[in-house]
């Protein structure tokens, strides 16, 4: 079993590639929830559905977010209320969130409506949200104000400097159902290249996940998220100061230096290589992560794998 923690669009195109390298029943994503919000009183949640969407083949290509195909009827009509598109959800798209909103409504726990979500769109990857529990990823910008997340990177295009970031009720959650029993039982454990501090800094601040992993005798690979010392999509580099992280592949590996078994850094970073191993003791393994297209993903997935079997080649 892989097991892969996984936020936003990187995680979802990273997986897109590994499910065509194992077979996707083998396959577990652990998802970020901290950036879930709730929308015209609808429960969305954005990295849920943009890996949901990337995996049934229905992703917007574009955008790389949202349904392809997407109308926003609704939407427009909302205006008429005085509801601003600032976070506009499309008619496709709010289909998801209906369904999602009046499950959790009738009781069930996140994590049963997104099982149910995955089989309607006839996945056989296990999709499971870090936490059943109600968290929320905030932002405390540089001039004083407590941002949502959404509105931040949404809202405010992350153009305020930011002070600091947290998971608003992390202390009191648990690991969803299925998380901590997925680690354990993996033989692989992988690290997305997701934004280190509000997709996989979130998921590992809940209670017991960052634990497993360290227990886990299953190696621990990362993919970095960060090339030629920019981001590839996203605002990490605006957020990894915060938590004292260096803007770099070299400094993301630092920050998950106590669970790293393994690295993969692209080419344009292939001159830290040899500095990441002496200094943090990783094997490291340079190659194209750039996911533009399915083939560079699988290839990277491979590469992943491979290293988490020990081996340097791709």
């Amino acid at each position: 079993m892989h097991v892969a923690l996984a936020g936003g669009i990187g995680a979802a195109r990273f997986l897109r590639g590994l499910v065509r390298v194992v077979p996707p029943a083998e396959v577990t994503a652990v998802v970020n929830v901290g950036d879930d919000l709730e929308r015209h009183g609808l429960h969305v949640s954005p990295d849920l559905d943009s890996i949901t969407y990337w995996l049934a083949g229905v992703i917007h290509p574009q955008q790389q977010w949202g349904r392809a195909d997407e109308s926003f009827v609704v939407a427009s009509e909302l205006e008429r209320f005085g509801e601003g598109r600032w976070f506009s959800l499309g008619d496709r798209d709010l289909a998801t969130h209906v369904f999602r909103t009046k499950r959790l409504r009738e009781g069930a726990p996140l994590s049963v409506v997104t099982a149910e979500i995955a089989r309607a769109f006839a996945l056989d990857v296990t999709l499971l949200p870090a936490t059943d529990d109600p968290v929320a990823t905030r932002v405390t910008t540089v001039d004083g104000r407590d941002l949502h997340f959404q509105e931040y990177w949404v809202g405010e295009r992350a153009a305020p400097d930011v002070a600091a970031v947290r998971l608003d009720g992390a202390r009191a959650a648990a690991p969803a159902p299925g998380v901590l029993e997925a680690i354990a039982g993996a033989t692989s454990l992988l690290l997305c290249p997701s934004n280190p501090v509000v997709s996989i800094g979130t998921i590992l601040a809940v209670p017991g996940v960052r634990e497993a992993l360290l227990a886990s005798p299953a190696p621990v690979v990362g993919v970095s998220p960060i090339v030629g010392g920019e981001v590839v999509r996203g605002m990490a580099d605006k957020l990894l100061p915060t938590v004292g992280a260096e803007v770099s592949a070299l400094g993301v590996a630092r920050l998950y230096a106590d669970l790293l078994d393994g690295w993969v850094i692209d080419v344009r970073d292939a001159a830290l290589a040899p500095r990441i191993e002496a200094e943090l003791g990783l094997r490291v393994v340079v190659t194209d992560t750039m996911m533009d297209d399915v083939e560079v993903a699988t290839e990277l997935a491979r590469t992943a794998l491979s290293l988490c079997r020990g081996d340097r080649a791709a």
